[in-house]
């Protein structure tokens, strides 16, 4: 039998996703695995299809619960999806979410499936703290003596041995540059010359972006209600409509002396879930399901982890390459706020001539992306980076724009620790309600 290597577009049925909360908050309580089963329910019902009919799950998660190693499996499960249908979970750190859409795509590029429910869900608030190394071996120890062994084992211990690890610290430290994200931030704001003032005039744009699409319900539309204890959260919680660039020039640097990466000007720890259905145009006719949008390409990039907040500069010259398009012929842009210096300074280096040429080989600049078509609905400085969510909610809320506006094609980006980047193209399907 032969085979196409080439991805035929792949049709998005539908999506949702809980609200994003601040983590330590008010989803303390869920583990992510309650988060993503709350999200692919709301898909379900946002894309008229059932979860009998649903073949395969991919899920993505950057910090694994403990009790569901395979998360992807759990969600499925518990959303009503058939033990005799399989799941499997990804993890490509910031982009999981959108890596999860890819592992949707080749699966039914495979023929093991037509409809798949594609995801991305993270809860920060319950990343574990660990104990350290030297306290681990102590209790090992302490367990293999026996009667007094014990008794005079516990003379060796030291208050300090209980020095907690914070995992969440540790992880989103890139072990491979020795740097956490907002250091390679502040290495892009000194290189690019992106000042303060720059990044928390971006951040209240956000901010206000945000707001300005909750209150005319845009963001409503693709957000459902969870329910924790006697409350019923239906709004992402980070978002200050009244947020003011006097408010944000009062913080002080976070990662640098004299730097200039704030918490305003960052994206918020957060927790939430995302996920969307998507099959073959064929399939989407037969449950008779007008498609929200189309996903033409995608590509993955790597870079120096510490410059990591370039990777969508990277991922979209490849895309552009691979597809033959331009800049241009793209209407609306997410690129995933992981800290406003970052992407300013991916906006300098795709009009830069220069950067495009020693470090892409372009023989000119990839273009200028208008500030009224990027994150035109706020980004996750406002709304917040679930880090396995994030992807996914990328390219659910770039359909939905392109819908509002009633525009077409969209190009939808992140940056990822470890020094890579991610980029998909999709198309709004002109017939579709938003």
């Amino acid at each position: 039998m032969s085979v196409s290597h080439a991805l035929q577009p792949l049709a998005v049925l539908g999506g949702a996703r809980t609200p994003f909360a601040k983590a330590f908050g008010v989803f303390d309580s869920l583990q992510a695995d309650a988060l993503g089963v709350a999200a692919l329910k709301g898909a379900f019902k946002a894309s008229h299809v059932s979860p009998e009919a649903i073949d395969e799950v991919v899920f993505g998660n950057v910090a694994t619960p403990v009790h569901a190693a395979n998360i992807a499996r759990v969600i499925a499960i518990e959303s009503g999806v058939g033990n005799d249908k399989p799941a499997h979970t990804v993890s490509r750190n910031c982009a999981s979410g959108m890596e999860a859409i890819v592992g949707a795509w080749h699966a039914i590029h495979e023929g093991r499936a037509s409809v798949v429910a594609t995801g991305g869900v993270e809860s920060m608030s319950n990343i574990p703290f660990q104990f350290s190394k030297d306290f681990q071996n102590w209790m090992i120890d302490w367990k293999k003596k026996k009667g007094f062994g014990q008794f005079s084992h516990l003379a060796s211990f030291r208050p300090t041995l209980l020095k907690p690890v914070v995992a969440l610290q540790v992880g989103l430290t890139d072990p491979t540059c020795g740097l956490n994200m907002g250091e390679t931030a502040e290495i892009l704001a000194e290189e690019f010359q992106i000042s303060r003032e720059s990044q928390d005039q971006f951040a209240v744009d956000s901010h206000h972006g945000a707001a300005a699409a909750w209150e005319r319900c845009f963001l409503g539309g693709e957000t459902i209600e969870v329910t924790v204890g006697k409350d019923k959260i239906s709004r992402d919680n980070g978002v200050r409509p009244k947020q003011t660039m006097e408010a944000l020039a009062k913080l002080k640097p976070v990662f640098k002396k004299g730097g200039s990466v704030t918490a305003g000007n960052s994206s918020q720890l957060t927790d939430g879930g995302c996920t969307m259905v998507v099959s073959t145009p064929v399939a989407a006719a037969r449950f008779g399901v007008t498609p929200l949008g189309t996903i033409h390409a995608y590509t993955v990039a790597g870079l120096d982890p510490s410059r990591m907040g370039l990777g969508p500069v990277y991922a979209i010259h490849k895309l552009l390459e691979k597809t033959g398009m331009q800049l241009s012929d793209f209407d609306l842009f997410e690129i995933n706020e992981a800290f406003a210096a970052q992407v300013l300074a991916c906006l300098k280096a795709m009009e830069s001539p220069e950067f495009c040429r020693h470090q892409l080989q372009r023989s000119q600049a990839i273009g200028a992306i208008r500030r009224d078509r990027l994150n035109v609905n706020g980004g996750a400085i406002a709304l917040g980076h679930p880090l396995g969510a994030t992807g996914n909610r990328l390219v659910l809320t770039l359909l939905r724009s392109l819908k509002e506006r009633g525009l077409r094609h969209g190009l939808a980006a992140l940056c990822i620790g470890g020094g890579q980047g991610m980029a998909m193209w999709v198309e709004r399907n002109p017939d579709a309600t938003a």
